[in-house]
């Protein structure tokens, strides 16, 4: 690809020689006679390097180089000057500048500088691009600290990332807590291993012993050759437990022992096998209730609980949306240019966000889909009543002809799942009820995906 170079200078005769010699050596070379020119081709063009003079006709150089570093950081500017002179020159530095040549300059030294400057902006570039990678592959990416709650959060995870302490990541639902799991794991020393993931919740209490500890051929029906379970899958890396709160008091005993003695017996062995993992677990239940209750074991949470993080909602850290709508943005693909209205983003600050940071993920990729014009506006963004959690909610005028209160009823399952992601524990508990009855619900109204 080749590479394009703007070069603005006000000398007709000298600009047209290097323009030229810039073509020669393999650039596509665009012209500017003063600053406002040159400004507008910037904009326009985008080039990957600009070569200005300092004294300019409409804009000093120096004032030029900061217009172009304030709208475009990463684009490299070389700077040259008739009137060089070593203070000027550190002042083009400290301006952002890539370079500064002496007039006159060798037209090989212009050339030179310029592949060099294109060699430099291409591998931030690619470095860019890794890090963004990694961020999404981590999820990293999504760990944004801006209000003093969640920074303080953020402090701590880094510091107990370096241990091997259990850890316990408690908040409401899309708060993060896988996300912040992976943070800690990529912080840790064991990230080059692997982060194993296992959604208590979505595991049938049948199986859940197998899953986590595996089991060996003929355990039961349908176990045809031994399996592996999810403490073995984590061999030096990381397991994260989610919805740790949804485990059956029998199993908590299990894992206690496998917490406890770093081993684990497979379902239908009898020899206990040494496991190296590190635990993480996340609940959005209040565990401690849980204990007091005695649905939940205290020894066990003393143990998870080794260090206990606290994922704020996002109501408490609303200074944080902005730059997590533009983290969201990249993540979506926007199209350069695309931001939100001071309006719109005022809007997302003042919303009370019962579904975290995941509604909030949502909100920002639908109103990038179906947004009007460039700039996302107020109409743009699909947001609910903010009741401030209170739990009211509007129900459907009954029309003359009647309404069905399977279908209501029906709607209200299907809409609790949509919001729990699937998760039939945390549904059960949006509507208030046993996780057996919204079973129940789910068989009687086909809802079983």
């Amino acid at each position: 690809m080749i590479a394009t170079v703007l070069l603005i200078d006000d000398d007709d005769s000298l600009r047209t020689v290097t323009l030229h010699n810039l073509e020669t050596g393999g650039f596509r070379a665009v012209g500017a006679a003063d600053g406002g020119e040159g400004l507008r081709l910037f904009r326009k063009n985008r080039p990957d390097v600009v070569v200005t003079d300092v004294r300019l006709g409409d804009i000093d150089g120096l004032d030029l180089l900061a217009r172009i570093k304030e709208e475009s950081p990463d684009t490299p500017v070389i700077v040259i000057t008739a009137f060089g002179s070593i203070d000027m020159a550190v002042e083009a530095m400290r301006g952002g500048a890539f370079n500064f040549l002496a007039k006159p300059f060798d037209r090989e030294a212009l050339r030179a500088a310029c592949r060099k400057a294109v060699e430099v902006s291409t591998l931030k570039a690619k470095s860019r691009q890794l890090d963004e990678e990694m961020k999404r592959i981590t999820g990293s990416g999504d760990m944004v600290a801006v209000t003093p709650v969640m920074r303080e959060v953020l402090a701590t995870a880094a510091k107990v990332a370096k241990s091997e302490a259990t850890v316990l990541i408690t908040g409401e639902s899309g708060t993060g807590k896988e996300v912040m799991a992976r943070y800690i794991h990529q912080l840790s020393e064991r990230n080059n291993g692997p982060l194993v993931a296992v959604n208590c919740a979505a595991i049938p209490a049948g199986l859940i012993e197998s899953e986590l500890f595996g089991h060996k051929k003929g355990a039961f029906t349908g176990a045809v050759k031994d399996r592996r379970g999810r403490f073995q899958l984590a061999r030096h890396g990381t397991l994260f437990l989610d919805e740790i709160g949804e485990l059956e008091f029998s199993t908590q005993a299990k894992l206690l022992r496998a917490v406890q003695e770093r081993e684990v017996e497979p379902v239908g062995g009898e020899t206990p096998e040494v496991v190296d993992v590190r635990i993480i677990c996340a609940t959005n239940r209040d565990i401690q209730t849980m204990v007091a209750g005695g649905a939940f074991r205290e020894d066990l949470y003393y143990r998870l609980a080794v260090v206990e993080l606290r994922l704020p909602p996002l109501r408490r850290r609303r200074d944080d949306i902005p730059p997590l709508v533009a983290v969201f943005l990249r993540k979506f693909g926007a199209p350069a240019g695309v931001a939100l209205s001071p309006a719109a983003m005022e809007r997302l600050q003042g919303h009370d966000w019962p579904g975290n940071i995941r509604e909030l993920q949502n909100v920002v990729e639908r109103a990038l889909i179906l947004r009007r014009s460039e700039m996302i506006d107020v109409n743009d963004l699909a947001l609910g009543s903010s009741d401030g959690g209170g739990g009211s909610f509007c129900l459907p005028d009954i029309p003359d002809s009647g309404i069905s209160l399977e279908a209501v009823e029906k709607e209200l399952v299907r809409r609790a799942l949509v919001k729990a992601d699937g998760n039939r524990a945390a549904a059960a508990r949006l509507l208030g009820v046993e996780r057996h009855i919204l079973l129940y619900r789910m068989e009687k109204f086909s809802l079983r995906d």
